[in-house]
């Protein structure tokens, strides 16, 4: 299985594979009574997922979508955990911005399983060919060509991440967002916005203020359905622990303060009462757009 996960990655992963604890069954003197407890069993790391999504107030129909995938492969001494989420906010209009959505999410999440997930769980696992970069790239392509085929003129902005072991995979086009928020409340920011006034950020052109209310703050200079070709942003790093991880569409990060989102995540229970709670703030603050938001607990 180290091999499994070298190839795809091309590393030798830190803990390819981590081990449950054995816990040693203790010595009974047959004399005396029977030990009534053994020590429990080390808790296993989970991944604790939450979403929600909402039209918001002022669009007729929802543009968005989203997939979320949390599996975990445990035997003997062996644990892989193995998660997929994929926001995605279409346009183009009615049925094409929601068409376009659908099959980007659809298109990238097949091309995932059954490339990476699939192999993982086969008899004897062997590792695919192409290297996670590559099947990430692939399967990017896979969807450009679909929506250029099945909803022409519409267009998507996809984010998503794809973990498995102790690494995060971060693919990215458009202007929805990834975030990871600190055990300390810090938000930052993983992924850079396509969009134009982006680009007149980062040229000095305009200050942050001055962008959230540029009449052109919605174009995007990339996005799937639109071009040729495509090339999203593509990025491995290690899994943070402890932190939280935070996928949503700019109907969501464009209406809510970063310091306000940051704020809600601390302060609910959970990611799924989380995810709600921003959903209902982006709505009572006029809910201008789709709003949909996935939130990952990542273990310590």
């Amino acid at each position: 299985m180290t091999q499994f996960l070298h190839k795809l990655f091309g590393r030798s992963p830190k803990s390819a594979l981590q081990e449950i604890p054995t816990i040693p069954t203790p010595k009974v003197d047959s004399e005396k009574e029977p030990a009534s407890e053994l020590p429990p069993p080390k808790e296993l790391p989970q991944f604790v997922v939450g979403f929600s999504q909402s039209v918001g107030k002022q669009r007729e129909h929802n543009e968005d979508s989203l997939f979320t995938l949390t599996t975990n492969l445990a035997s003997d001494r062996t644990f892989i955990p193995f998660g997929l989420y994929i926001v995605a906010d279409g346009m183009g209009g009615h049925k094409h911005g929601e068409i376009a959505s659908g099959l980007a999410v659809r298109s990238i999440s097949s091309h995932v399983i059954r490339k990476v997930f699939h192999s993982l769980l086969s008899i004897k696992p062997a590792p695919p060919d192409e290297s996670i970069q590559e099947i990430i790239q692939e399967s990017v392509q896979e969807a450009h060509r679909a929506i250029a085929k099945y909803a022409p003129g519409g267009g998507t902005t996809l984010t998503a991440t794809l973990i498995l072991d102790d690494q995060m995979t971060i693919f990215h086009v458009g202007d929805s967002r990834a975030y990871t928020i600190a055990p300390d409340g810090k938000i930052q920011a993983l992924t850079r916005d396509h969009s134009l006034v982006m680009r007149m950020i980062e040229l000095g052109q305009l200050t942050t203020e001055e962008a959230a209310i540029h009449p052109q703050r919605n174009v995007l200079y990339r996005a799937l359905g639109q071009g040729d070709p495509i090339t999203p942003d593509t990025f491995t790093l290690p899994v943070p622990k402890s932190s939280q991880l935070l996928l949503c569409s700019d109907g969501l990060w464009g209406v809510v303060p970063e310091s306000e989102i940051s704020s809600l995540i601390a302060s609910a229970p959970n990611p799924q009462a989380a995810c709600q709670k921003l959903v209902e703030a982006a709505n009572d603050a006029g809910g201008p757009d789709n709003i949909t938001a996935i939130l990952v607990r990542l273990p310590d």
